[in-house]
């Protein structure tokens, strides 16, 4: 039996031989050997938090994590069912070089490949010192609100922003800054709007390693209604002896601007400053006051614009003048005489004495002829409590058609004639 199992064992090998060597080709052309090439194929970072620990950042060069191309050789049967998902590709920053490289290692999922080759074998890194620091928030509108309306105050929920990113790159910021829309309104308003970074030179500062603590802030704007008023001014006091008020009070600012909510503003027509900030008593000069209008403004009302509160007040003071004014005997009428009377001014009174003080502008103009005096007979005769008047000769007083600005120093009298008509009750 053994002579019959190694009869011809050279042979039987040879067979042994040749058949695996068809088996193999038959498989080899039932299923080639094949390539195939994927493109934009990121690289996963690993362990990268070990650089946070050493208080570092980093920035990737040049897209160096994104392979152009990766190839895959393996028999077509893989090939064929290979996806973009199933190529991996890691870079371990624990093994990064002391040039800031980390080499890439590629692998294929769930499969047996003979060979991976990438575009390229290394991801290049910028790594930084990690710097932490705080920047101010400035804040504007952007547009205008509504006519005849303002803003009165713009409040963000934080005035200042933590910045975190590479030293050099933080060390370039400046600001935060943030905006928030107000165009046509007329009710207050309120956002959460985006917060962007700036250098020294207002230029935009980004960089994907920044990270600010946060991203939005939120923003009120209070809106109120304006409308424009009258200032007005008491004046109180009597000036030194021998002078006046002129009764003219002027200011740097007759009219001015508030702002309110529109119920408080229906409730204010004018604002008005108190005698006792104008208090002339004593005063041998024009009064100039400084005054404060914020001081006098209603509850819920303010002024509309910035830099108008404060305003000077003039009240003017002149010396008193005094003149003596011969009024014609001619110039003088008796009015309101009783029926059954005549009366007359003798003509051996040419002239009457006036003398009158006040301010210049009142008494300077003043001219005997048109000073209009006139004997009120009736008002006299009630004065005196008269019922019925006898024929004489009486004293009776001179009014004249003066301004209430000028004072008469001594009242003037004229001698009437007065005689009763025969016949007459």
């Amino acid at each position: 039996m053994k002579k019959k199992l190694t009869h011809n064992l050279g042979l039987k090998l040879l067979s042994l031989a040749l058949a695996f060597v068809l088996w193999f080709l038959v498989i080899q052309i039932e299923n080639p050997k094949d390539t195939t090439t994927f493109t934009n194929i990121p690289v996963k970072l690993i362990n990268t938090e070990l650089l946070d620990e050493q208080n570092k950042v980093y920035e990737v060069i040049n897209n160096t994590d994104t392979l152009r191309r990766v190839t895959v050789k393996a028999a077509r049967s893989i090939t064929d069912q290979l996806r973009a998902e199933d190529i991996v590709a890691e870079a371990d920053v624990s093994r990064i070089t002391d040039i800031n490289t980390v080499a890439i290692n590629f692998y294929v999922q769930n499969a047996a490949v003979d060979s991976i080759e990438g575009s390229h074998d290394l991801v290049r890194l910028n790594v930084e010192e990690k710097l932490s620091r705080w920047v101010g928030l400035t804040y504007n509108t952007v547009g205008e609100v509504a006519e005849n309306y303002i803003i009165a105050g713009v409040t963000p929920d934080q005035n200042r922003i933590l910045v975190t990113g590479p030293e050099s790159v933080v060390e370039k910021i400046s600001y935060a800054k943030t905006e928030i829309g107000v165009a046509g309104a007329t009710t207050d308003q309120s956002a959460s709007v985006a917060v962007e970074l700036y250098d020294a030179q207002n230029n935009l500062v980004e960089h994907p390693m920044l990270v600010k603590n946060v991203n939005y802030v939120h923003m009120k704007v209070e809106v109120l209604a304006t409308k424009e008023v009258p200032v007005e001014f008491d004046v109180m006091g009597v000036p030194a002896e021998g002078y006046m008020a002129t009764g003219v009070v002027e200011s740097t600012v007759s009219r001015i601007r508030i702002a309110g909510r529109t119920s408080a503003l229906n409730a204010v027509n004018k604002i008005s400053i108190p005698a006792e900030k104008l208090n002339i008593t004593g005063a041998d000069e024009d009064m100039v006051v400084a005054i404060n209008l914020k001081e006098y403004l209603p509850d819920g009302i303010r002024l509309a614009e910035s830099g108008s509160n404060s305003i000077s007040a003039r009240v003017y003071i002149e010396p008193i003048v005094e003149k003596r004014l011969e009024v014609p005997t001619t110039s003088i009428e008796i009015a309101n005489l009783p029926q059954g009377y005549t009366a007359n001014i003798p003509d051996d009174d040419v002239y009457y004495a006036l003398e009158v003080m006040g301010l210049a502008k009142w008494i300077d103009p003043l001219r005997p002829a048109a000073l209009g005096g006139k004997v009120d007979i009736a008002a006299w005769m009630t004065e005196q409590e008269i019922d019925e008047l006898q024929s004489g000769i009486y004293e009776i007083p001179v009014s004249f058609n003066l301004s209430k600005d000028i004072t008469v120093v001594t009242p003037v009298t004229a001698r009437v004639v007065i005689l009763k008509q025969e016949g007459e009750l």
